[in-house]
């Protein structure tokens, strides 16, 4: 699913425990579009969020939305998916694809810090702070060798620009949904600043819950909601 980051708050469990937790909003997330092995080589399905004007989609984009039926979206991303994952096109899908205690990955675009130095940006330790150590405390030390080879490696890690890059966060557990609000509530801190896009998909390293529904939970576009599927079929990837 594609959200909104709103903030970060806390909530308290049941022992009395303060939980801190990221807020997710969910605006009209639909599904725009499949891509099929047959056709494209893959499968996949473009996901919609948010409202756009009109003025502001191109002539394509206008004619792609309009072959899905749906309003033009502010975001659409495309998500793998197994063979047997497909949701029809125009459904909207709900907050309740995820349930509680579920493991998700989290994307986003981090927070851009400019230009910083090899302390901040890869965490070295500097140099000494005395025995013949001038000025070069925080610097990050030698960068290559002599004659041979004569140059410095590409990838070598100096200082230069921090942040500003799609970061992937593993393992975070869902900790409540509310469908009627559209939100979700993450446990710990997702990439990427309040107001930004953040993609979340099943955990890869974890097991999917029993109780999660599959292949998603959605209203139909004519507003019916997905029947309820069984436990025991194989798990989605998105």
């Amino acid at each position: 699913m594609i959200a909104k980051k709103l903030g970060m708050t806390r909530v308290f469990s049941e022992d009395g425990m303060h939980v801190p937790v990221t807020v997710l909003e969910v605006d009209n997330c639909q599904v725009v579009a499949h891509r099929k092995t047959e056709t494209h080589g893959y499968n996949a399905m473009q996901i919609g969020v948010g409202k756009a004007k009109v003025k502001n989609v191109s002539k394509a984009m206008r004619g792609h939305y309009a072959k899905a039926n749906v309003e033009p979206k502010m975001k659409l991303v495309e998500f793998r998916i197994q063979d047997d994952a497909f949701v029809d096109v125009g459904s909207q899908l709900t907050t309740d694809h995820f349930v509680a205690d579920q493991h998700v990955d989290v994307a986003g675009i981090s927070i851009g810090k400019g230009f910083a130095g090899a302390m901040k940006r890869h965490n070295f330790g500097g140099m000494r702070a005395t025995h013949g150590v001038s000025v070069s405390h925080r610097a990050h030390g030698s960068t290559g060798q002599c004659q041979d080879p004569g140059k410095v490696f590409k990838g070598k890690k100096m200082a230069g620009h921090m942040g500003a890059t799609r970061v992937t966060t593993q393992n975070l557990k869902i900790v409540s949904t509310d469908t009627e609000r559209g939100l979700i509530l993450v446990r710990g801190a997702v990439p990427g600043s309040k107001g930004s896009w953040v993609y979340i998909a099943d955990a890869i390293k974890m097991a999917r819950p029993e109780a999660a529904p599959f292949p998603a939970a959605f209203v139909v576009a004519g507003g019916v909601n997905a029947p309820a599927a069984p436990a025991d079929e194989a798990p989605a990837e998105e």
